[in-house]
Protein backbone atom coordinates (compact mmCIF):
# COMPACT_ATOMS: atom_id res chain seq x y z
CA UNK A 1 0.00 0.00 0.00
CA UNK A 2 2.90 2.17 0.50
CA UNK A 3 2.43 3.25 -3.56
CA UNK A 4 -0.75 4.95 -2.61
CA UNK A 5 0.84 6.93 -0.55
CA UNK A 6 3.36 7.92 -4.08
CA UNK A 7 0.35 8.20 -5.88
CA UNK A 8 -1.20 11.00 -3.20
CA UNK A 9 1.50 13.01 -2.77
CA UNK A 10 2.29 13.31 -7.07
CA UNK A 11 -1.66 13.91 -7.33
CA UNK A 12 -0.82 16.91 -5.86
CA UNK A 13 2.59 18.03 -6.82
CA UNK A 14 1.70 17.57 -10.36
CA UNK A 15 -0.97 20.70 -10.34
CA UNK A 16 1.17 22.34 -8.55
CA UNK A 17 4.24 21.71 -10.47
CA UNK A 18 2.37 22.54 -13.32
CA UNK A 19 0.14 25.98 -11.86
CA UNK A 20 3.55 27.08 -10.28
CA UNK A 21 5.18 27.01 -13.27
CA UNK A 22 2.52 29.00 -15.18
CA UNK A 23 2.15 31.67 -12.14
CA UNK A 24 5.57 32.63 -12.05
CA UNK A 25 6.62 32.20 -15.74
CA UNK A 26 3.56 34.65 -16.15
CA UNK A 27 5.22 37.13 -14.28
CA UNK A 28 8.77 37.26 -16.18
CA UNK A 29 9.39 38.67 -19.69
CA UNK A 30 12.31 36.29 -20.22
CA UNK A 31 13.16 33.53 -22.12
CA UNK A 32 15.10 32.15 -19.00
CA UNK A 33 12.10 29.48 -17.15
CA UNK A 34 11.67 30.42 -13.83
CA UNK A 35 8.97 28.39 -13.45
CA UNK A 36 10.74 25.64 -13.76
CA UNK A 37 13.43 26.95 -11.79
CA UNK A 38 11.54 27.89 -8.92
CA UNK A 39 9.58 24.11 -8.85
CA UNK A 40 12.78 22.62 -8.97
CA UNK A 41 14.34 25.00 -5.76
CA UNK A 42 11.09 24.93 -4.41
CA UNK A 43 11.63 20.73 -4.28
CA UNK A 44 14.90 20.65 -3.18
CA UNK A 45 13.85 22.27 0.07
CA UNK A 46 11.21 20.70 0.79
CA UNK A 47 12.79 17.19 0.17
CA UNK A 48 15.63 18.00 1.68
CA UNK A 49 13.45 19.41 5.12
CA UNK A 50 11.53 16.04 4.87
CA UNK A 51 14.72 14.05 4.71
CA UNK A 52 16.27 15.88 7.73
CA UNK A 53 12.91 15.19 9.62
CA UNK A 54 13.05 11.27 8.57
CA UNK A 55 16.54 10.99 9.97
CA UNK A 56 15.98 12.92 13.40
CA UNK A 57 13.17 10.45 13.72
CA UNK A 58 10.29 13.23 13.59
CA UNK A 59 9.04 11.49 10.99
CA UNK A 60 8.32 8.21 9.34
CA UNK A 61 9.39 6.60 5.92
CA UNK A 62 5.71 6.83 5.41
CA UNK A 63 5.74 10.70 5.15
CA UNK A 64 9.09 10.47 3.25
CA UNK A 65 6.71 8.08 0.75
CA UNK A 66 4.23 10.98 0.50
CA UNK A 67 6.02 14.42 0.51
CA UNK A 68 9.36 13.07 -0.79
CA UNK A 69 8.92 10.24 -3.56
CA UNK A 70 5.13 11.41 -4.38
CA UNK A 71 4.83 15.20 -4.15
CA UNK A 72 8.89 15.98 -4.65
CA UNK A 73 8.72 13.56 -7.52
CA UNK A 74 6.07 15.22 -9.67
CA UNK A 75 6.68 19.05 -8.23
CA UNK A 76 10.36 18.56 -9.51
CA UNK A 77 11.01 18.11 -13.09
CA UNK A 78 14.73 17.31 -14.31
CA UNK A 79 13.30 16.63 -18.10
CA UNK A 80 11.96 20.22 -18.26
CA UNK A 81 14.92 21.60 -17.02
CA UNK A 82 16.96 19.47 -19.56
CA UNK A 83 14.40 20.05 -22.38
CA UNK A 84 14.33 24.52 -21.55
CA UNK A 85 18.32 24.42 -21.68
CA UNK A 86 19.04 22.57 -24.72
CA UNK A 87 16.25 25.03 -25.85
CA UNK A 88 18.16 28.26 -24.70
CA UNK A 89 21.41 27.21 -26.28
CA UNK A 90 20.03 26.14 -29.27
CA UNK A 91 17.87 29.20 -29.41
CA UNK A 92 21.17 31.24 -29.34
CA UNK A 93 20.81 32.31 -25.46
CA UNK A 94 23.83 30.17 -24.63
CA UNK A 95 24.52 32.38 -21.17
CA UNK A 96 20.54 31.58 -19.68
CA UNK A 97 21.26 28.20 -20.97
CA UNK A 98 24.37 27.57 -18.93
CA UNK A 99 23.27 29.85 -15.83
CA UNK A 100 20.15 27.42 -15.89
CA UNK A 101 22.62 24.83 -15.58
CA UNK A 102 24.70 26.49 -13.09
CA UNK A 103 22.11 27.91 -11.01
CA UNK A 104 19.71 24.62 -10.79
CA UNK A 105 22.33 22.59 -9.81
CA UNK A 106 24.15 24.73 -6.97
CA UNK A 107 20.38 26.13 -5.78
CA UNK A 108 19.43 23.02 -5.85
CA UNK A 109 22.06 21.95 -3.74
CA UNK A 110 21.56 24.71 -1.42
CA UNK A 111 18.20 24.51 -1.13
CA UNK A 112 18.73 20.85 -0.28
CA UNK A 113 21.11 21.41 2.41
CA UNK A 114 19.17 24.25 3.46
CA UNK A 115 16.05 22.15 4.26
CA UNK A 116 18.03 19.56 5.84
CA UNK A 117 19.92 21.93 8.00
CA UNK A 118 16.19 23.43 8.95
CA UNK A 119 14.94 20.14 10.07
CA UNK A 120 18.12 19.72 12.49
CA UNK A 121 17.57 22.77 13.89
CA UNK A 122 14.05 21.84 14.51
CA UNK A 123 14.12 18.26 15.34
CA UNK A 124 17.96 17.46 15.77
Amino acid sequence: MNWLLVVAGALVGAPLRYLTDRAVQSRHDSVFPWGTFTVNLVGCLVLGLVTGAVTAGAASSRVQLLLGTGLCGALTTYSTFSYETLRLAEGGARLYAAANVVGSVVGGLAAVYAGAGLARGIWG
